[in-house]
């Protein structure tokens, strides 16, 4: 099932960490997320994103596509990890049976008012997620 919504400027998004290695890499879900990246809605970038993103993109494809990345996501709204976001992580973790990096990603759009944008199955289901199906 895809679910399709049209962002507009006034939305807040949270794409994943799957969301911008599929767009980074051009793979073929990448026109899905582009809207969500490309378009005029703020979107948020908690910093466990940035981490996986960079991690990732400078393993497979060097410092320079992982220095691009970067230079995209730095300039987005850059959600720390403070006190207040990890309870939250912790408990969305417990609830939604969520690994650690996961339970971030979702804490960090449920306590922003931001859909999270997604590929990853496990998020499917839960309330606020627009879930963007694999080719």
């Amino acid at each position: 099932m895809i679910i399709v919504t049209t962002p507009n400027d006034s939305d807040r998004v949270l794409v994943d960490s799957s969301g911008w290695l599929e767009y980074a890499a051009d793979d073929p879900c990448a026109a899905k997320f582009a809207p969500y990246i490309e378009g005029g809605a703020p979107i948020l970038v908690p910093t466990i994103v940035l981490y996986e993103v960079y991690k990732k993109i400078s393993q497979e494809r060097g410092k320079g596509a992982a220095d691009r990345f970067a230079s995209q996501a730095l300039r987005q709204v850059v959600v720390p990890l403070d006190e207040t976001l990890t309870l939250a992580s912790a408990r969305a973790s417990i609830e939604f049976n969520l690994p650690m990096a996961d339970a971030i990603i979702y804490a960090t759009a449920i306590a922003n008012d931001a859909r999270l944008i997604t590929s990853e199955s496990h998020f499917q289901s839960l309330p606020g997620v627009v879930f963007i199906q694999p080719d």
